[in-house]
């Protein structure tokens, strides 16, 4: 008998809430719409587990998905509420599973997050992008898409994100004259104050689009020469995935799923000695990627 399941969304206009609604849409088959009805309850979104009653919990199979870890934010009494009620964790990489190996007993599967080569491709030349927003032609053009500050205080770099790394390396980059020409960086996401901060102080060049959709952002990509990754903890990242299908060079700190997608040569935590090399995602593509996932939910 096929087993259903029910995936709880945190509903933060965040990523896995396209992560939820892309798996609801593709795996409709399995999917039910409510908790009650499912014979597994798969918490995307760990941190929201107390939505549900916690009896709920107790009488269903349950898979608790948990991205990243930051030691220093850590909560271990948390983690041991959700451990009382979760069959199996699935992580997306090999840094978050070695860290929960060390706290349970529970069986810990790694599956990496899928590709959805049906959003992020290629549309148009790099030039003909980057006339339409304006990115000088000669230029190389580093860039950076997420959020980097502490929502307390937009002045204050959120560490685990890496943007004082991030800043280091672009203007070691721009001192040096790295890649023999010009340096333009084009920032997207909410709350890059930090640094733009760091950059204009430099008098490195930059663009800032703040807030942009995922069409803006999936030609932005297209426009760059380079991504770099320097982020202290991560579950993916997701510009990692973003950046393979749309072949697009990065250079990564070892943390989130680089090992998985990157060779070893682009892999630096001196991201300015690594090379540069498109990540390797063709065995996350859909429906190939889901696959996984749709076994653990039968084998749970």
């Amino acid at each position: 008998m096929t087993k259903t399941v029910y995936v709880l969304a945190p509903n933060e206009d965040w990523i896995v809430d396209r992560f939820v609604s892309e798996w609801n849409q593709d795996n409709a088959d399995i999917v039910v719409k409510l908790p009650e009805m499912a014979d597994v309850i798969w918490l995307f979104a760990d941190w929201c587990y107390d939505r549900l009653p916690f009896t709920l919990l107790q009488n269903k199979k349950v898979i608790t998905t948990i991205h990243h870890i930051v030691p220093e934010k850590f909560n271990l009494s948390e983690f041991m509420k959700r451990d009382s009620i979760t069959d199996v964790y699935h992580v997306p990489n090999i840094h978050t599973y070695n860290f929960i190996k060390n706290l349970t007993f529970k069986r810990c599967v790694l599956i990496p997050y899928w590709a959805n080569q049906n959003i992020w491709k290629q549309t148009d030349t790099k030039t003909a992008l980057r006339q339409k927003y304006s990115i000088p032609q000669d230029s190389f053009v580093i860039g950076s898409f997420q959020r980097d500050s502490e929502g307390h205080n937009t002045s204050l770099p959120k560490l685990e994100k890496g943007p004082d790394l991030l800043a280091d390396a672009i203007i070691k980059y721009a001192n040096t004259n790295h890649f023999q020409k010009p340096i333009e960086v084009v920032l997207g996401g909410w709350r890059r104050q930090y640094i733009m901060s760091r950059l204009k102080k430099e008098n490195v060049s930059y663009r800032y689009f703040e807030k942009p959709d995922q069409q803006t952002i999936n030609e932005l990509y297209q426009t760059l020469d380079l991504y770099p990754v320097t982020a202290r903890y991560e579950g993916g990242p997701q510009s990692l995935i973003e950046c393979g299908l749309l072949n697009v060079p990065v250079v990564s700190r070892d943390m989130g799923m680089a090992t998985q997608l990157l060779p070893k040569t682009s892999i630096n935590d001196d991201v300015t000695l690594a090379v540069p090399e498109v990540p390797n995602v063709h065995k996350l593509i859909l429906p190939s990627g889901y696959q996984d996932y749709r076994n653990l939910i039968q084998t749970i």
